[in-house]
């Protein structure tokens, strides 16, 4: 096929999904963190119908993903009236992270405008906007000109999809589902989540690919870890936004983590399991021996010790070992450090949810 004809393609294609996102219709597209499935954020029916393709509750609120402004020539893009719809007051923080940081792999929590639909904010007065860095996330969202909600593309609580094949093996029986392949996503596990909306402070409620110390270095901006400093009201009232249950992007497999060098002591904590176990081990630790523990079969999964890459590969991995049968899977305890805090925060929930009934549980 010639380059022109895919291109004309791909617009069809896009053209078809701008439609289907104005009738009401679900579509799922790639952005640099994970894969969304998306809905007008302007229609209550449409919002309804991702909480019930996600058996999602209708209590936990959506983000708003926003296209940047076309840049044109000016040397600084111009967001108040992309988010004047969304979003109450702009302080000087909000705009200093806003234009460091987006288009980019950042949900900033508002205090919501009057017009911001209660289906999308869980009942909440506040608002999770981003503006997701993917060209085709950017492209649909420019041409549709509006808000488009969208959680990961997969069932509530289960691990997030980072291809567009994960999406259709999610929702195989969503027929008329839309979704636009972009590829591998690029970061892996979703953004970091901060919230401005108590107007004084910066306080991080989700770990991501960008840390409270890029933040600090790049903008000078302090981000507060909940509870941190001053305890007040609003540290005691902080918004309900997404991936915040305890159980969470979890594999029907059980899943542990271990501590350095401790395989065999995690092995020996769940003596009722059988015997097949994939433990991942970092690229650049030694080889496991299988010694000592005769009853299990173990095999190595190599994963990197570099934290981006960790991060890009992290659900990939959860998702192809969940399928191949294994009774466990251990993962290494990621080391200390901020720039873990994102895969070390996903990892805790994807334990704790984990095993076969944890979607009775991702719920709790």
């Amino acid at each position: 096929m010639s380059s022109d004809s895919s291109s004309l393609q791909s617009s069809v294609v896009m053209n078809e999904a701008v439609q289907t996102l104005r009738d009401g219709g679900l579509v799922a597209f790639p952005t640099e963190t994970v894969y969304g499935l998306g809905a007008d954020a302007n229609n209550p029916e449409a919002i309804k119908h991702i909480f019930t393709a996600k058996g999602r509750p209708s209590s936990h609120p959506l983000i708003v993903h926003l296209a940047a402004p076309d840049q044109f020539d000016q040397a600084k893009v111009d967001w108040m009236p992309v988010l004047a719809p969304w979003v109450r007051d702009l302080s000087e923080d909000a705009l200093k992270l806003i234009n460091t940081f987006w288009p980019g792999p950042l949900t900033l929590v508002f205090k919501k405008d009057k017009r911001v639909l209660t289906e999308l904010t869980g009942g909440q007065d506040t608002v999770a906007i981003r503006a997701p860095a993917h060209p085709i996330a950017q492209e649909l969202l420019r041409k549709f000109k509006g808000g488009v909600v969208a959680p990961s593309a997969n069932r509530f609580g289960k691990v997030s999809p980072t291809s567009a094949a994960d999406v259709r093996d999610e929702f195989e029986d969503l027929l008329d589902l839309m979704i636009l392949d972009g590829g591998d996503c690029e970061v892996g596990i979703e953004s970091t989540i901060i919230d401005l909306s108590s107007g004084d402070r910066a306080v991080l409620l989700r770990p991501g690919l960008i840390t409270p110390n890029e933040i600090l270095l790049k903008t000078a901006i302090k981000v507060y870890l909940p509870g941190e400093g001053d305890i007040n009201e609003q540290d005691a009232v902080l918004p309900r936004v997404s991936g915040s249950l305890r159980a969470h992007y979890a594999p029907t497999t059980p899943l542990r983590m271990y501590a350095s060098g401790r395989v065999l002591d995690a092995l020996s904590e769940f003596p009722d399991m059988k015997s097949q176990v994939a433990v991942a081990v970092w690229d650049s630790d030694s080889s496991l021996s299988e010694d000592g523990h005769p009853s299990v079969h173990f095999e190595e999964v190599i994963v990197p010790s570099e934290s981006t890459v960790f991060a890009s590969r992290l659900y990939r991995t959860l998702r192809d070992l969940d399928q191949q049968g294994w009774d466990l899977i251990l993962f290494p305890e990621p080391p200390a450090g901020e720039e873990w805090d994102g895969v070390r925060d996903r990892l805790q929930r994807a334990c704790f949810g984990s095993g076969p009934s944890s979607s009775s549980h991702a719920n709790s």
